[in-house]
């Protein structure tokens, strides 16, 4: 098994594969024409967090709580490094790649998008910086931005799809280990909430998916907003852009390659140069992705309104995170609702050892917990769900850019046919995968 790929499927459809396509470029022309309609004035940009009523908002941010998350996340990621480098080297049989891939890799993504920053909590680079107090010795540089966390989303999906180190417990344990020490590094240098915020990969990353979530924390206290309403504040410094469309790119290799287009486009070299070939693959899907957003901006910016292809790449690039956040659920759905159900008996084995620290040694993976029709209806339900929010998010944004809801709707034709594209590619590469 690898680790890095979603579980496939072959869903037996009573409708042709094709027919949901255009299903769902109906839904997005629907909604389009109905938020110009309906939607005249911007609504998502507005303030409207509230905490939750009584003691139940301080309690669920409090301080203590939030402790005890991190202590939580500190020893998850000792037994992660301990199963890796102690534990038998069968990747089926270690908890390292079944937690790192599935568990928290993917999971945590739902989850944010549900519950919203929770690894906020849990990190454990985190709360390990915290505990050892390390406080900025110089600032940030606002040119970095980003960067360092596209850096960092590169070379862990580098790892994920193209290295093949999700096979060797070991090696991952070992890119953990160096992971985590230049984390805390970085944390020394210019501040554990600094670095959180700009530079650390994953808290960056989850972070991006949990302002989907109607629930947001604040001054120790979690309150609800209306879903969706996190993203028109994110705050676009240098290498945001880049780092949605490495999301979307990612994944869009990782559906790729699973289907036989891939195969027959890289025939023999596939098994000659895996890594070269999966690494160019990378590259190629990100291309694909920014070539996408390219042609929208273009389209944004010929309606007029004096508006620069570079500000307006900043202004709609958090309407791309909804797509970013379906596409692994999409992808990733059932490897996480099957191949997840494996933490079970690993936590209890986490060295492959032959223990049952927890009884549940002996649990089994239950494939028939989602049928296969069914999954593909929850996956093609998601990617349409998914651009709708980004379709609301963009027309939001463009009322509050052009002057008049005329030039707004105007500047979204080419974002709608971009959306139309996303969701196109998004079900061909369901479809391929499971062919």
């Amino acid at each position: 098994m690898q680790f890095a790929h979603g579980l496939v499927q072959r869903a037996n459809l009573p409708i042709p594969e094709w027919l949901f396509g255009w299903a769902a470029a109906v839904v997005l022309i629907v909604s389009f024409v109905a938020l110009a309609a309906l939607w005249p004035e911007p609504k998502l940009e507005r303030d409207r967090w509230r905490p939750l009523p009584g003691r139940i908002g301080r309690a669920l941010g409090s301080p203590a709580l939030e402790a005890a998350c991190g202590a939580a996340g500190v020893v998850l990621l000792v037994v992660v490094v301990a199963s890796g480098l102690a534990g038998t080297q069968s990747p089926l049989d270690n908890f390292a790649p079944s937690f790192v891939f599935i568990i928290f890799w993917v999971g945590m993504a739902f989850a944010s998008a549900l519950f919203g920053n929770l690894f906020a909590a849990f990190s454990p680079w985190r709360a390990l910086g915290r505990l050892t107090g390390a406080r900025a010795r110089r600032p940030y540089p606002e040119r970095l931005g980003r960067w360092p966390a596209v850096a960092g989303f590169l070379a862990f999906t580098w790892i994920e799809l193209a290295s093949e180190w999700g096979e060797d417990p070991r090696l991952l344990a070992f890119a953990v280990l160096g992971y985590t020490a230049i984390t805390l590094t970085a944390q020394a240098v210019f501040g554990v909430e600094t670095w959180t915020r700009r530079g650390e990969t994953f808290a960056v990353y989850f972070d991006l998916f949990s302002r989907i979530s109607p629930l947001e924390r604040r001054d120790g206290a979690v309150g609800v907003r209306p879903p969706l309403a996190g993203l028109p504040k994110l705050e676009v410094v240098p290498g945001t852009v880049a780092l949605v469309l490495v999301m979307i790119g990612t994944v869009t290799f990782d559906g790729l390659s699973q289907g036989r287009l891939w195969a027959d486009i890289t025939g023999d070299l596939a098994f000659e140069a895996p890594r070269l070939t999966a690494t160019l693959g990378l590259a190629a899907g990100v291309a694909l992705v920014a070539g996408f957003y390219a042609l929208g901006i273009a389209g944004a910016r010929s309606v007029g309104g004096d508006l620069d292809a570079a500000r307006l790449r900043r202004a709609f690039v958090h309407s791309l995170v909804p797509i970013a956040l379906v596409y692994v659920v999409a992808h990733y759905l059932t490897f996480l609702l099957f191949e997840g159900q494996s933490i079970a008996y690993l936590a209890s084995d986490p060295l492959g050892e032959g223990w049952d620290l927890f009884g549940t040694a002996g649990a089994t993976i239950d494939y028939g917990a989602l049928g296969q029709n069914e999954a593909w209806y929850l996956q093609v339900g998601f990617v349409v769900a998914g651009h709708v929010a980004a379709l609301m998010l963009a027309h939001d944004r463009a009322l509050t850019l052009y002057p008049g809801s005329r030039l707004a709707v105007r500047s979204q034709y080419w974002m709608l046919a971009v959306m139309v594209g996303f969701t196109t590619l998004a079900l061909w590469l369901l479809a391929a995968a499971q062919g």
